[in-house]
């Protein structure tokens, strides 16, 4: 019996398709794709950028206590890496990082920088916040992004798994540059789409926006650096998007809460309180005839302030001289300052010390390529 040519067709077709599917589940048994690479516990996390993210950076100090508090145990679940030292904060954190004052995206990838740092310290995520000097600097909006990329492909020649958190930097309107404000508005305009057209599912580039919110009259302490109220306005930018992406590697355990007792009226929240309060030690005993001024104490999770006159500035810090104890202008890095312009005031100022650092607070660091900068200030900040 002759079959019709199109039953045979149809035959032929079957035929062909399980041929087909029989080579796609053999296939299945011999291949392996190729599986994301595990994470080492501590998720190890680089904060990249200039004098904004390490001199001394203390959004650092406050992001690293929101994690702890949200179940991330420090050095166990993370860890903050980078090759520069930890700087004092006025709270224990983990402070390695790889924020250099000064420095320009355009030149760390013109002196190939970033290769080194990132084999020292080998980074799953690296939270950037890089570009204010480039735009101090007058550099294009392009050439930046151009920096950018090359700085996301050294990334992924480290680890091809590289998570990348880009910020949107922080507005600046320091005195002194009129193009500032608008370059920032510029290159921040650019960056959403920019991360749009690099980031892969292996390894995604994701735009943070820093710049929302924040007040550069407010929120820095010369237009261009932040202080109290930035640092903690950048650290909760980065919280959720780090988190994210930690997500994917670990599962924070919150801290129990603790349970209160039913039928009693509630205490007051004990608000942080200074290990000790120093007192100043008097050089000779008052007589009768002078009333002794109370000594202050500072108060509880407040910062030191004190009256200063700027005497320089430039793209990474800014130089100042308040009074000493002897009534003589002296330098005021190393401390917490609250900016008003005009003269010093005449009352004295306590140095602030951290026992735990192996160098003193109002030591300087070289400042390689802001405009102008030669040496630059360490600042304090606090919790």
């Amino acid at each position: 019996m002759r079959q019709s040519p199109a039953r045979a067709g149809v035959r032929f077709f079957i035929a062909c398709a399980l041929i087909t599917l029989s080579s796609l589940v053999m296939m299945g048994f011999t291949s392996h794709p190729q599986k994301a690479q595990a994470v080492t516990l501590p998720v190890k996390i680089m904060p990249l950028g200039d004098s904004i993210t390490g001199s001394p950076g203390c959004w650092r100090a406050l992001l690293w206590t929101n994690l702890v508090n949200a179940g991330y145990t420090g050095f166990t679940d993370i860890h903050f890496v980078g090759t520069q030292p930890p700087q004092g904060c006025g709270i224990p954190y983990d402070g390695n990082n790889e924020g250099h004052g000064g420095a320009l995206a355009t030149n760390i990838v013109s002196l190939n920088e970033l290769p080194g740092w990132l084999s020292a310290t080998n980074p799953d995520i690296v939270l950037m916040h890089l570009g204010t000097n480039d735009v101090w600097s007058n550099i294009a909006t392009n050439t930046i992004l151009a920096a950018y990329t090359t700085l996301i492909g050294q990334m992924r020649a480290n680890n091809p798994n590289m998570k990348i958190l880009v910020a949107q930097i922080i507005p600046m309107n320091p005195s002194g540059c009129s193009n500032c404000a608008q370059g920032v508005i510029n290159l921040d305009a650019a960056i959403p789409a920019w991360t749009a057209s690099i980031t892969t599912a292996q390894s995604p580039v994701i735009a943070v926006d820093q710049w929302t919110g924040f007040n550069d009259a407010t929120d820095t302490v010369d237009g261009v650096h932040p202080n109290d109220s930035g640092n903690q306005k950048i650290a909760a930018r980065w919280f959720t998007p780090l988190t994210q992406q930690l997500n994917a590697f670990i599962t924070p355990t919150p801290p129990a809460a603790t349970p209160t007792s039913t039928g009693t009226t509630p205490t007051a929240t004990p608000t942080r309180t200074p290990a000790s309060t120093p007192t100043a030690t008097p050089t000779s005993t008052p007589t009768a005839s002078t009333t002794p001024t109370a000594t202050p104490t500072a108060s509880p999770g407040a910062s030191c302030s004190v009256h200063y006159a700027i005497t320089s500035q430039w793209s990474s810090g800014f130089g100042c001289n308040s009074p000493s104890p002897t009534g003589k202008p002296s330098p005021s890095s190393g401390m917490a300052v609250s900016r008003k312009a005009g003269a010093v005031s005449p009352s004295p100022i306590s140095r602030i010390t951290e026992p735990s650092l192996p160098e003193p607070l109002w030591a300087t660091h070289p400042v390689s390529t802001a405009p102008g900068a030669e040496r630059m200030p360490r600042q304090r900040c606090s919790n």
